[in-house]
């Protein structure tokens, strides 16, 4: 796996960035700016004392207000996991990677916990509800850093939030906890190329939002990555309403895809699971 800095930054944007680092600064940066996503997975099972390290490295993250509303489910029945990868079919990594966990809001725990002080829990609110959802996301991220520290490759998986009632009962999932996203991992038997991401004169702003620059800048990212990582035309995005573009760029994908409509169900389902929104 390639290790310079100024390497991977180049593929990363596909811009010469300055890095005006030390050498050693730079080669513990180079796992996270090589990071990729493994889709294809050795057999080899992970083992318990390794999972349980990353599990716990998790835990590590940063949580609200030290309130840790989130949930793990470590899914190690066979049957739950075809159950899964068949309502994904186009994702058969689900079914092959040795871990497939599922990440989780969860403000059940201190609903319960407020019952046994005898006291009331009066934040069942869209704060709460995002609180809960960042926490399960920053321990998935933790988990992945660590993960991939260790050796390991990972694919989060938010199409779980597709088959958010199927979810529910296959994990048993009570009032107040719901899937925020599903992670494979495992040793790699291959990695994804870098996906070439926005030049940061798009995404990071100096005292204040500052957009001007988007069409110029987009055009120019658009034909990079294009010219790097074309996207073929069964990857095109909605191509049962649009069809296939001859050249399909990063653009062109985003706006295909949300120009429709997806997981319509999510404010549904979540008011009917334990969370009132207000």
């Amino acid at each position: 796996m390639e290790s310079d800095p100024g390497t991977l930054i180049h593929q990363r944007f596909g811009l010469d960035l300055p890095l005006d680092m030390p050498a050693e600064m730079g080669a513990r940066l180079g796992p996270w700016l090589g990071r990729s996503v493994c889709r294809e997975y050795r057999s080899e099972p992970v083992s318990g004392e390794l999972l349980s390290a990353l599990l716990a490295c998790a835990q590590s993250a940063p949580s609200k207000s030290d309130l840790q509303q989130y949930a793990i489910i470590v899914v190690e029945d066979a049957a739950a996991r075809a159950s899964i990868a068949g309502w994904l079919p186009s994702m058969p990594w689900i079914a092959e990677a040795p871990l497939f966990l599922v990440f989780c809001g969860d403000i059940r725990r201190n609903q319960r916990i407020c019952d046994l002080r005898g006291r009331s829990h009066a934040n069942n609110n869209q704060d709460s509800f995002l609180n809960a959802a960042m926490d399960a996301t920053l321990a998935m991220s933790a988990f992945m850093q660590a993960a991939g520290a260790a050796g390991l490759g990972t694919c989060p998986i938010s199409h779980v939030r597709n088959h958010l009632p199927q979810m529910r009962d296959l994990l048993a999932l009570p009032p107040g906890v719901f899937p925020v996203a599903g992670l494979c991992a495992g040793i790699p038997a291959r990695r994804e190329p870098l996906s070439m991401r926005l030049p940061p004169s798009l995404v990071v702003h100096r005292d204040r939002y500052d957009d001007a620059g988007l069409e110029a800048d987009l055009a120019a990212y658009d034909a990079r990555r294009h010219a790097a990582q074309p996207i073929p035309p069964e990857k095109q995005k909605n191509a049962h309403h649009y069809g296939t573009a001859e050249m399909c760029t990063w653009s062109d994908q985003v706006s295909r895809q949300l120009s429709l409509p997806e997981r319509e169900n999510l404010r549904e389902f979540l008011r009917g699971h334990g969370f009132d929104l207000e």
